[in-house]
């Protein structure tokens, strides 16, 4: 029978950072699933008032980056394997925000955005209607909710400490607003163990996540089932979304994140359909769509998405 557990984010499973030499949080087996909640990526949570606070102080070296909760240790999980993650529910805090503007950013600088004082939107989420609610200059606006995780992450195979900013081949800064709740999410395993870390949640966001920020909240519940597939071989993250499969790219230069997301749809598509690369390449153009990721984390995101039943075949 396989196994439920909660972690609660404390200051013993908190970091802002990856590495595999940390103490796991809880070790697992495959088939286990855990529920989460999760702190905001500046690290606060929500007050018993709904209110943002901030109850821990970051330590020097172990926590410059995202809150994350973790690591979980799973048991059957070697390097080389693949991780899959099962994406059960995920529920949002009562609070959110997102910042604009002032930061030397390339994306503001090139749109003359650091001359302006940088602001902040304070959102007020509505979970049972699942909207958004701001104000600016007295106008209120709207935006649905359909949150998500930004970063699910193993660390790399080196040795040591890494940052929780980039997206990597094992997960890591993804951002993808696609991985919503019913999504499944496979990694490829980097150590033996995976240690798994998870945050970054976001109430909602549009590709790109163009100011730097999605509507940044912390969770209230991020509900996991993690399953090692032994005989499944992976290069990069693919996902199985409620939209459709995708698969993705990650790079500083946008056009060679776009060759990994292509990449990784042809041979997705070759599995899928019995086709060769050739063939794949050229049904993906009728029906396949790219979009970015996010420009924002310095390894840009690319992703392919190829929509369930766009294409069939007798």
């Amino acid at each position: 029978m396989m196994a439920v557990y909660t972690i609660n984010a404390t200051r013993n499973n908190l970091y802002g950072s990856l590495s595999a030499e940390f103490e796991p949080s809880l070790t697992i087996k495959s088939g286990d699933t855990v529920r989460y909640s999760c702190f905001d990526a500046g690290w606060g949570t929500a007050s018993e008032e709904g209110k943002r606070i901030k109850p821990f102080d970051r330590r020097d070296g172990l926590d410059p980056g995202h809150a994350l909760s973790g690591p979980i240790k799973i048991k059957e999980a070697k390097k080389g394997m693949v991780l899959e993650v099962k994406i059960n529910d995920i529920i949002p805090g009562p609070y959110g925000f997102n910042s604009a503007g002032e930061y030397p950013n390339w994306q503001n600088q090139k749109l003359n955005l650091t001359q302006y004082k940088e602001i902040t939107l304070n959102w007020t989420l509505d979970r049972q209607n699942m909207v958004g609610v701001t104000e600016i200059n007295g106008r209120t606006f709207y935006v649905g909710l359909y949150p998500f995780m930004g970063i699910y992450a193993m660390p790399p195979e080196e040795a040591g400490i890494h940052s929780t900013w980039p997206p990597r081949f094992c997960g890591g800064n993804i951002d993808c607003k696609e991985l919503t709740k019913g999504s499944v999410l496979y990694l490829p395993i980097p150590v033996d163990g995976g240690y798994f870390f998870v945050g970054d949640g976001h109430a909602a966001q549009g590709d790109g996540e163009i100011s730097c920020q999605a509507i940044e909240c912390p969770m209230e519940l991020v509900d996991l089932t993690f399953t090692v597939h032994q005989d499944m071989s992976l290069n990069m993250p693919i996902a199985n979304t409620p939209s459709g499969w995708i698969c993705f790219g990650f790079h500083e230069d946008l056009n060679e994140a776009t060759v990994q997301a292509m990449d990784e749809m042809l041979k997705l598509m070759c599995k899928l359909y019995n086709v060769n690369r050739v063939e794949a390449i050229a049904l993906a153009s009728t029906i396949v769509d790219l979009r970015i990721t996010q420009v924002v984390n310095g390894v840009k995101g690319v992703h392919s998405i190829l929509a369930h039943g766009a294409l069939r075949s007798h």
